[in-house]
């Protein structure tokens, strides 16, 4: 059986953080999604078109994982795209109190044939959160080494 994971977020912006997620993800399964969720009540600095673009293009040399985008529920984009698996990264233990929450929840709204997948990111990369990124970046402190180039030159495209 071929299986098919999710990963999801808002990558606002992407970070090495989630890249050391999906990386590793993209090795565990036969296919991965990248899905950049859209959440109206959160101020973005992207547009969902332009984090696609951005995260496509970051991750053009993973042959297995492809993205995708979405808003409402999590369980309702997992069960009509037959996902197999949702793929949550952790950071800290402050982290797995809130994704367990949430992967409880969803556990009574996912087809039964759906697991989610805790992976801690390395610790390298543990206290990186897009917010922070974006915060530490429009301040004009440097964020090299902590969001892919492409992404921290389109940062800077916006900064301007």
């Amino acid at each position: 059986m071929e299986i098919k994971a999710l990963y999801t977020g808002s990558f606002d912006p992407l970070t090495c953080g989630h890249m050391n997620i999906i990386t590793r993800a993209a090795r565990l399964y036969d296919e991965l999604t990248v899905g950049i969720i859209s959440n109206p009540a959160k101020k973005a600095m992207f547009t969902v078109e332009e984090r696609v673009d951005m995260v496509s293009e970051v991750l053009n040399g993973l042959e297995n994982v492809k993205v995708g985008h979405f808003s409402g529920l999590l369980a309702d984009y997992v069960n009509a795209n037959g996902f197999n698996v949702v793929v949550r990264g952790l950071r800290a233990t402050m982290d797995f109190e809130y994704e367990l929450q949430m992967a409880h929840m969803n556990a009574r709204l996912f087809h039964e044939d759906v697991e989610t997948v805790f992976l801690m990111t390395d610790p390298k990369y543990s206290f990186i959160s897009s917010s922070m990124v974006k915060e530490v970046h429009s301040l004009r402190g440097s964020i090299d080494g902590l969001v892919p180039d492409v992404i921290l030159r389109r940062m800077d495209a916006v900064r301007k």
